[in-house]
């Protein structure tokens, strides 16, 4: 019979569970024996789903208390040798040191780097390594959660990250002369699997999904050359995109069994299954681990067919990648309606979809692909969908829609007539911190438990205390702090036609960090206004400048569950159309800065080169047909947070920002160096600080890193600012970094006047 597996479960439990047991240990208000038993709990419940799914194997080590990668270097033993000064007697709070740069014990450190896990809105820790790196196992984790499977009456198949993806993803000169070191330990560990009463072990090479320079793909072959040599069968997960050129690559290596993504990957597993070796098995991700639409499965049993004539049960079914990148159950939805319930299909349910599909393929099961077909069919044809006067307002745009008006150099002066900021002008990103009072106000509005009039004022006095906050700390252009939104996305998906939202649709962003992306079903357009107001009030307040806050085009794109049933670059655009109509009542409004944030343009490249400028033509056109609409003296802002500018820089400078603030903090501004090999054109606002840790930092860390940024970038064009908005942070934490940003700015400014010649 085909068999059943999947390459990874949600970790962060239908409820959240793992994020407040986490925030709780923090804080100093759980002990660790708690947070670990959160952790059984989730895991033991997620492996129920899966045998309950009539699935063969249960994926162990999939869980994580941060992110996986970072567990990967704890397993294998090469933490940067910084951690080790400080050290705690435990080793979870080290492990967090690492992920955040603080723990309930031990001393706060620089934390590593966090960046995209490839084209997805996870963000993974990114290990550091040189030529100094040295390894050593450490697999107590991963033997403990094969033993909790086994003991609970599972067939665990446990997951590890593939050690030429480890080395790719890593921070360091020189990384594949490390394999052989790290290959050491990677079969040590086997060693010990092969021990255990199992007979899987997944291992995951995403970066086969990508363009490989020849080196890395010899790496490969070295590497399970090596690994195959053991008892265990090995199986070869690729994901999130096809292989082209490495699919013969892949087909070589000596491994048991090859993963496939069938989603993003289209046809490719038929070619697969076609050269596949004679007693190899073929793991075909049929089910989208990425969205949440409900599968076609009568069309994906008819291309499964001919495969499964071709290998019987060497063919076994599977999400496409890891479940992490969905919802956990649709049953705990009460806000849909019928309809869009039936189109939907989150982590537990596609685990029911891949059992339809296994009895499917054995010609049972006709009840439940009935049912499939009937719901695929009403989403298609429902009404909801389409809008003639989206299509017809898309159709009339031309390419003037998309073009500033006069260029920068000449909207700056204008900008700065308007503005009258002085050099080095500090700023926020836009969120300042969402307080329980803020969001317990939020609550009771959504539940029908205070009237708009009083939601209003709540959220007006706390509009009214961040603009104070900002003038007492001597801030230049402010922020109204965004205390109404929820959810830098899901704010404009619960305003925007053509999006909707979940209930308790979250999904896992970074460590504690969950998000409940929208959904866009259909056509989209912007029925009113929905910043305005806010902002209006805020700039009443207040003599000095203030920015309008919004979400840009691409970002409300990518950080969506987007619609399925046309291109997604026709998707952004209407997006767009609908941002512009809100710059414009924003700049009618009086506002003089508005910012729209596009920190999902780098993640939404295609994984391979040959498909970026496609993809980065109507990205940065969406941008600009949002901004465009504006006079000279209306400043636009942008901000990107976690990504490698090099590779991108043109499209940057494409968006035509009047300013561009960027996460540079842990990247000790190295980040500049695309931007200034490139000579950027417009104004820049690198980070000088990290908000995604709980540290404050010094005045001289703050004042060395605009140092660093002013040798790239000319200080009449440098703004100063946080890496990130502060909506995650606590205010005894905002206050005191935000006085030293200040403060090391003023600094500066004394330092430039004084080296200018008299």
């Amino acid at each position: 019979m085909t068999g059943l597996h999947i390459p990874g479960f949600s970790r962060i439990g239908a409820n959240r569970e793992l994020k407040f047991a986490l925030e709780r240990y923090w804080r100093g208000e759980a002990d660790a024996t708690e947070l670990q038993q959160t952790a059984r709990d989730l895991r033991q419940r997620h492996w129920q789903h899966q045998q309950d799914a009539g699935l063969d194997f249960v994926s162990v080590n999939d869980f994580s208390f941060y992110d996986h990668i970072l567990d990967h270097i704890c397993l294998f033993g090469f933490a940067p040798s910084r951690f080790e000064a400080g050290r705690s007697e435990s080793d979870l709070d080290n492990y967090f040191r690492m992920a955040r740069g603080r723990a309930p014990s031990g001393e706060s450190t620089h934390a590593l780097e966090m960046t995209k896990w490839f084209d997805t809105n996870y963000h993974y820790l990114a290990p550091e390594v040189s030529a100094d790196t040295r390894f050593s196992l450490h697999p107590e984790k991963l033997l403990a959660e094969i033993d909790e499977a086994l003991a609970l009456g599972h067939a665990p198949k446990p997951v590890l990250v593939g050690p030429v993806t480890l080395l790719w993803l890593s921070r360091g000169e020189n990384r594949l002369s490390l394999l052989p070191a790290l290959l050491e330990q990677y079969a040590a560990l086997l060693k010990q699997l092969e021990q255990k009463p199992i007979s899987w072990l997944q291992i995951d090479e995403p970066i086969l999904a990508l363009d490989l320079p020849s080196d890395w793909q010899q790496a490969l072959r070295t590497a399970y050359a090596a690994l195959s040599a053991g008892e265990l069968k090995l199986l070869l997960t690729t994901y999130f995109g096809d292989l082209r050129d490495n699919l013969e690559l892949a087909l070589s290596l000596p491994v048991a069994g090859l993963h496939l993504d069938a989603v993003r990957g289209g046809e490719e597993f038929r070619q697969a299954a076609e050269r596949l070796g004679s007693h190899q098995i073929l793991s075909v991700g049929i089910i989208d681990g990425r969205n949440i639409w409900k599968s076609d499965l009568n069309t994906a049993l008819e291309s499964l067919k001919p495969v499964q004539q071709q290998l019987g049960s060497r063919l076994w079914l599977s999400s496409s990648c890891s479940l992490l990148h969905v919802p956990v159950d649709l049953d705990r939805e009460s806000t849909l309606d019928a309809d869009q319930r039936s189109w939907f299909a989150f982590a537990v349910q596609k685990l029911s979809e891949l059992r339809v599909l296994q009895q499917g393929l054995a010609g049972e099961g006709q009840e439940a692909l009935a049912a499939n077909a009937e719901a695929v069919g009403a989403r298609r044809a429902s009404k909801r969908i389409h809008k003639p006067q989206v299509a017809a307002r898309l159709n009339a745009v031309t390419a003037e829609d998309s073009r500033r008006a006069t260029p920068y150099q000449e909207r700056a002066k204008a900008q700065q007539q308007r503005l009258n900021l002085g050099l080095l002008p500090t700023t926020t990103i836009g969120s300042f911190p969402q307080t329980a009072e803020i969001r317990a106000s939020r609550a009771a509005f959504r539940r029908g438990e205070l009237d708009f009039a009083s939601y209003e004022d709540r959220m007006q006095s706390h509009i009214a205390d961040c603009v104070k906050r900002q003038e007492a700390l001597g801030i230049d252009l402010l922020v109204h702090g965004e205390a109404e939104r929820n959810d830098m996305v899901e704010y404009f998906g619960e305003q925007l036609d053509g999006y909707l939202t979940t209930a308790n649709g979250w999904v896992q962003s970074y460590g504690s960090r969950c998000v409940k992306p929208p959904v866009i079903f259909g056509d989209v357009e912007r029925p009113s206004a929905m910043t305005v107001s806010w902002s209006r009030y805020a700039q009443s307040l207040t003599e000095k400048p203030m920015k309008g806050m919004l979400t840009g085009p691409i970002t409300l794109l990518q950080w969506a569950f987007v619609r399925d049933d046309q291109p997604r670059s026709d998707t952004c655009r209407q997006i767009a159309l609908a941002l512009r109509d809100e710059v414009c009542d924003l700049e009618q409004a009086g506002i003089a800065a508005i910012q729209i944030d596009e920190p999902a343009l780098r993640e939404g490249l295609p994984l391979r080169r040959g498909d970026w400028k496609t993809y980065l033509d109507w990205a940065t056109e969406s941008f600009r047909l949002s901004a465009s609409g504006v006079a000279d003296d209306c400043q636009i802002h942008t901000h990107m947070c976690y990504s490698e500018f090099n590779d991108i820089i043109e499209a940057v400078a494409a968006l035509d920002a009047d300013v561009i603030t960027i996460e540079t903090s842990r990247s000790q501004m190295q980040l500049l160096d695309a931007f200034e090999a490139f000579e950027y054109p417009n104004e820049i606002g690198p980070g000088v600080y990290d908000i995604h840790s709980p540290n404050v930092p010094e005045v001289e860390e703050m004042v060395d890193l605009i140092e660093k940024a002013a040798a790239r970038i000319p200080a009449q064009r440098l703004w100063v600012n946080p890496d990130c908005g502060l909506k995650t942070r606590q205010w005894e934490e905002v206050t005191p970094a935000l006085e030293r940003m200040v403060k090391a700015a003023a600094i500066l400014r004394d330092r430039l006047s004084l080296s200018e010649p008299s």
